[in-house]
C-alpha cells in the first residue's frame, strides 16, 4: 500500500509518513492515517492478493488517534489544522471533522459517560492548557437523548497546564488522568492531574508530582511525568517518569482508588 499522493490541499507528497494503522472491529480492514497529506486510508484485505483501498479527505497533519466506546469510529488528531478526524469504519466514510483548541494530542483518548452528555471521547492538547470532551454515537437506547450532542464539543476542562500527550480512564474507574510533560513550567512538567468523570470537572480531584513521588534525587534535568496506563484490572495506575540524558528514570505507579503511591 503506497502513502505517496495528493495531500487535502492538492500537492503532491512524494513520501509521507503513516501517522498510525489499526484494525478495523467491524470488518477486515485496516484504517492507515498518512501524516502529511491528511488523507485515511480504508484498505480491505479480505483478499490479500488484490487488496481495495477507500481515500477518505481529512485534515493535516494526522497524528495520534483512538476508537471511541462502540469501536465503530475511529478518532484521530489533526493536529496542525485543530481538528478531530471521525471516521465510520460501518459505512467507510468520514463521520465528523471537529474543530477544537491548539494542536490536539490524544494517545489513543479516553471514553466514558458524561453525566449530562452521555458517551465521550476525550483528548488533551499540546498547545492548550483544556481537555477537550466530545460526544460520541451510540446505539444504546438508553444514549439517545444525547444524540443532538453527536460530534460536538460538549465541553472543555481547564487543565493544569498546555504541553499534553495522553489522557487515559477505565471502565471500572471514575477517573481520568492526564499528563503535561511538554509544559515548560517543572512543576507542571513533574506532575498528572487526576479529575473525577462522575464531578463537575470545576479542578482536578488531585494534582500528583511524579517526580517527588518517585523518590529520585533531584537534578538539573526536568523529570518528565508522561503516559499514564491502567492495570487490566482497572486498580492501579503506572506512570512513566523521564530523566534527563544522565539522569535514572523510573516507572512511578498509583492506587487508582486512594490516589497514593505503592511501594
Amino acid at each position: 500500500v503506497s502513502t505517496r499522493g495528493m495531500t487535502v490541499d492538492g500537492e503532491y507528497h512524494p513520501e509521507p509518513r503513516v501517522a498510525s494503522i489499526v484494525a478495523s472491529f467491524t470488518k477486515p480492514e485496516w484504517v492507515i492515517n498518512i501524516k502529511e497529506t491528511g488523507q485515511i486510508l480504508l484498505v480491505d484485505y479480505s483478499d490479500i492478493e488484490n487488496l481495495k483501498t477507500t481515500t477518505i479527505a481529512s485534515a493535516k497533519f494526522l497524528h495520534d488517534g483512538g476508537w471511541d466506546a462502540s469501536k465503530r469510529y475511529f478518532l484521530v488528531a489533526a493536529n496542525a489544522s485543530n481538528k478531530i478526524a471521525a471516521v465510520d469504519t460501518k459505512t467507510g466514510k468520514l463521520a465528523a471533522l471537529v474543530d477544537t483548541a491548539k494542536i490536539p494530542h490524544p494517545g489513543r483518548g479516553a471514553n466514558f459517560v458524561h453525566g449530562k452528555f452521555g458517551p465521550v471521547w476525550t483528548t488533551g492538547h499540546l498547545g492548550a492548557d483544556v481537555i477537550t470532551l466530545i460526544s460520541t454515537p451510540s446505539d444504546d437506547k438508553k444514549n439517545a437523548k444525547f444524540k443532538e450532542y453527536n460530534w460536538k464539543v460538549v465541553q472543555e476542562i481547564k487543565h493544569i497546564g498546555a504541553g499534553n500527550l495522553f489522557v487515559k480512564t477505565h471502565p471500572k474507574s471514575s477517573h481520568l488522568w492526564a499528563d503535561a510533560p511538554m509544559n515548560p513550567d517543572t512543576d507542571i512538567a513533574n506532575s498528572v492531574a487526576v479529575y473525577d468523570v462522575k464531578g463537575d470537572f470545576s479542578k482536578p480531584k488531585a494534582v500528583l508530582n511524579v517526580a517527588k513521588d518517585s523518590g529520585l534525587p533531584v537534578t538539573k534535568a526536568v523529570k518528565r511525568a508522561v503516559h499514564p496506563e491502567y492495570s487490566a484490572d482497572g486498580k492501579e495506575v503506572w506512570i512513566s517518569l523521564w530523566g534527563g540524558k544522565t539522569d535514572q528514570s523510573a516507572i512511578v505507579v498509583y492506587d487508582d482508588a486512594t490516589l497514593q503511591g505503592q511501594e
